[in-house]
């Protein structure tokens, strides 16, 4: 049998070089012991779900081979005790391996490519790679690990804190959030006029400019796709102010690209950290229509901002409101974002949407 075609393998078939077997047993901390059979029937587990548990964490079938280790039949043993306790369910245990798997790829793929790569260049004449590689991961490894555990404790007591915090059960799944997608214009032609490290280096430098001002100002990214990303808040205000800072950011920088945003508000579900729904495909659209280096808003996160004191419902309220204000020797009030009404127009799958332009009000 072979993994679903969405799945992807992130591993290679075992292997005999002498360095990478090294390598694989400083980085688990065992030697190889076990077939897949043999594994299983140690951590007292049906092959089938230690198949199952195999290719959820996205490793490709192995067949036979000895390549296995202690740690694996541990592993094994622990996903499987949570089913037995009654803890997981057997899907949910299924998706605990996958999400894990999922993220931890990404991550091991970037340290790898990004990270490792630089940090190996031979410091000598004469060396090879090879022989640097080993004592630096033996010096890396236990420190990352460390920072690897403290960033995922801080992350699920974020997350855990954002769901007691849920009004019912139903809103832990099914929530209201502000989503926001954010694009750069005309990538595709960049990628045909760049060389591939420039271009690996643009996708960079967006992909951490974005992350870093979700991060500061109260979102929660999402995912990103090399010239998009995804991002949502639990405030329309909190989702407005990171796409302007977007905008505002990277009209400055003049290596960039323009950049279109669009934000919806309403129910999301979330699932594996990611976010599903009629409100994130809403917002994907706005994004498509939106004019260069602008950001457009759907109805609901437009009524959200004018019902949180955000925005005024139109400027011509906002001019009588000072009016009035100035005539009691009052201060008017403060508002941080203005909001236009665009033509109405048919949206592919979603029927007729009137966006609104957001803006920055002085």
């Amino acid at each position: 049998m072979h993994p679903p075609h969405h799945e992807v393998d992130h591993t290679v078939e075992p292997t005999d070089d002498p360095l990478a077997i090294r390598l694989e047993q400083l980085i688990l901390g065992a030697e190889r012991r076990y077939t897949p059979f043999q594994a299983a029937r140690t951590a007292g587990v049906s092959m089938e779900l230690a198949s199952r548990f195999w290719r959820a964490m996205g490793f490709a079938d192995i067949g036979q081979a000895k390549a296995l280790t202690e740690a694996d039949v541990l592993a094994l043993r622990r996903l499987a005790g949570l089913v037995e306790a009654g803890l997981l369910s057997e899907p949910m245990a299924i998706q605990v391996a996958r999400s894990t798997g999922q993220t931890t790829a990404r991550l091991a793929e970037w340290q790898i490519d990004s990270f490792l790569e630089g940090l190996t260049e031979p410091p000598e004449p004469g060396m090879t790679r090879t022989e640097v590689t080993y004592p630096l991961v033996e010096l890396l490894l236990p420190e990352l690990e460390e920072f690897l555990v403290y960033v995922w404790r801080r992350q699920l007591a974020a997350a855990t804190g954002r769901v007691v915090q849920a009004a019912d059960d139903e809103e832990m799944v099914d929530r209201r959030l502000a989503v926001g997608f954010a694009d750069l214009v005309g990538f595709t032609r960049l990628t045909r006029r760049l060389e591939e490290e420039e271009l690996g280096e643009l996708v960079e430098a967006f992909e951490t400019t974005a992350a870093d001002l979700v991060a500061a100002h109260g979102g929660r990214l999402i995912k990103t796709l090399g010239d998009e990303v995804l991002y949502a808040a639990d405030e329309a205000g909190t989702a407005a102010e990171i796409a302007l800072r977007l905008i505002e950011t990277m009209t400055n920088d003049e290596s960039m690209p323009e950049l279109r945003v669009g934000i919806a508000f309403g129910t999301v579900t979330t699932r594996m950290g990611d976010v599903f729904g009629t409100t994130v495909n809403l917002a994907s659209r706005l994004t498509s229509i939106a004019p260069k280096d602008a950001v457009l808003v759907d109805g609901a996160l437009a009524v959200e901002l004018v019902r949180t004191g955000d925005a005024p419902a139109s400027e011509t309220e906002a001019a009588e409101e000072a009016a009035a204000a100035e005539k009691e020797g009052e201060e008017p009030p403060s508002y941080r974002f203005a909001l236009q009404p665009m033509w109405q127009r048919p949206v592919r799958g979603l029927g007729v949407v009137e966006p609104w332009l957001l803006s920055r009000r002085s």
